[in-house]
């Protein structure tokens, strides 16, 4: 499907939906990019993994399928 058939179908969903949904689904929306802009806030870790999320916080104790002990 293309993005603009996409779109068009996002958009006629949302017509449908009733007044409260389409209030939580904007808070969503603005907690979500909040929450992106927290982390691209964030500093990189000095000696630390190079891609992922932090594994204290999101519990991802393994890398390539080792166990990693802190």
């Amino acid at each position: 499907m293309d993005p603009v058939a996409a779109a068009e179908a996002e958009a006629e969903r949302r017509k449908a939906l009733p007044p409260a949904a389409l209030r939580a689904l904007e808070e969503a929306e603005e907690r979500r990019a909040k929450a992106e802009a927290e982390a691209a806030e964030m500093p990189t870790e000095l000696g630390g993994r190079i891609k992922g999320l932090e594994p204290v916080r999101y519990g991802d104790w393994e890398k390539k399928g080792l166990a990693i002990d802190f």
